[in-house]
């Protein structure tokens, strides 16, 4: 037993295909799109009209004074780390001084910036929430969740575009091996589906406009993929020093066993053709984790449905992996939630933490005709039971600015 081996104790999330965590994966391992129609009124003026909302509003769980206080993402963080912190068992459990938060977002209070900068030019200064600060700041989810459960070893938010999630849970990693904490609540939060982010992603041509079939737009791998679909949501996991888990009987889901982050130096959004970056950091986090391609049974890709990204990694995983890349069958499972930006990674950590216990890997939906530069074992529409014996688990994610994040979860 180890003070400084990382384990998993708690998951929580909120996501457009499940108000908590069993019933995200109950619908994942169904293949359930939560790709809808967006029914806004500034969607007609976009090319792209679908999206991935929440299955359940956040107002549905938290009070109204909790839910006016706290921008959408920050709601989205408080509903997930409820969940994750009741499911670690951990109330009571901890010193406050050895306990921290790492949660991550992409964009931070998009929604209450906007909407407080047209409160400045529709009513005047003086109307501005005097709240709009702290719910815009990308670090206020972290804060209020280290303020709700009293969290004083630090609170953190990396911003890594797409990879922050993972980068978050890479973070509470860290403070754990280092010995700045014994339990950390990490992961990530975005809530972007407004007017002004889907503007411009769809400027850059970035995002599906698969408007007449939302449930079959994110389509990873796939030769008709034509761009990401923007979801939102949380998801946390609690993590723990083996050693602090085991002395208090904590329910124990895996291993966080390693993390690889890199960065591609090769453009602001285009992924490296070659998909070095990425390579580099799933090399970086096999040896962190001290095992070989041969140990990894199952990949949760970052696959976004993008023409280029998905090639690219698929690249790096063949690359480094080699034939052992044929033993690890690949869950693309924003074919069903959408993108969720800085959720993503921590989303798909949780997704992955699951397929480790269960021995279950999720389906990929929508994957019809398979690209034919993908040549790699991916679990396509039903679920797939994972080989028996030892297992390892990789969690990819990537984002604008060349960020590359790689997560090892093993038994």
């Amino acid at each position: 037993m180890s003070s400084s081996t990382v384990v998993v104790t708690g998951l929580g999330a909120t996501t457009p295909i499940g108000g908590d965590v069993p019933s995200t994966w109950s619908a994942m391992l169904a293949g359930k799109s939560g790709i809808r129609t967006l029914t806004e009124d500034w969607v007609s003026e976009l090319p792209v009209h679908i999206g991935g909302r929440v299955l359940v509003e956040p107002i549905e769980v938290l009070s109204r004074v909790e839910a006016r206080r706290l921008d959408r993402g920050g709601q989205f963080a408080v509903v997930a780390a409820r969940e994750a912190w009741a499911d670690s068992g951990l109330a009571g459990k901890v010193d406050p001084e050895r306990f921290g938060v790492a949660v991550a977002s992409g964009i931070g209070g998009i929604t209450t910036l906007l909407q407080a900068y047209d409160t400045l030019l529709a009513k005047g200064a003086r109307l501005v929430s005097p709240l709009a600060i702290p719910m815009l700041m990308p670090n206020g989810p972290a804060a209020a969740i280290g303020l709700e459960l009293g969290a004083r070893a630090g609170v953190h938010t990396p911003v890594s575009a797409c990879a922050s999630g993972a980068e978050g849970i890479a973070l509470g990693l860290d403070m754990i091996r280092s010995g700045r904490a014994d339990v950390v609540i990490a992961g990530g939060t975005e809530a972007a589906i407004h007017a002004l982010p889907m503007a411009a992603f769809a400027s850059m041509k970035a995002m599906s406009t698969r408007n007449d079939e939302p449930e079959r737009a994110s389509r990873p791998y796939d030769k008709a993929r034509d761009g990401f679909v923007l979801g939102e949501g949380a998801a946390l996991v609690v993590l723990e020093s083996e050693a602090h888990a085991k002395a208090r009987g904590a329910k124990i889901y895996c291993t966080l066993a390693g993390a690889g982050i890199t960065s591609d130096a090769h453009h602001i959004a285009q992924p490296d053709p070659s998909g070095s970056g990425v390579a580099r950091a799933l090399r970086l986090a096999l040896v962190d984790a001290g095992i070989s391609p041969q140990d990894v049974g199952h990949v949760n890709a970052h696959a976004t449905s993008t023409p280029q990204g998905d090639v690219a990694e698929v690249l790096a995983l063949r690359r480094v992996l080699g034939d052992a890349a044929d033993g690890a069958p690949i869950s693309a499972t924003k074919s069903m939630t959408g993108h969720l930006l800085g959720a993503a990674g921590a989303l798909e950590a949780v997704v992955t933490v699951l397929a480790l216990q269960e021995r279950k890997a999720p389906p990929t939906i929508n994957l019809d005709d398979p690209d034919d530069e993908v040549d790699v074992d991916v679990v396509r529409h039903e679920p797939r039971a994972l080989r028996s014996g030892p297992l390892a688990a990789l969690n990819n994610s990537f984002g604008f600015g060349g960020h590359n994040v790689c997560l090892v979860f093993t038994e």
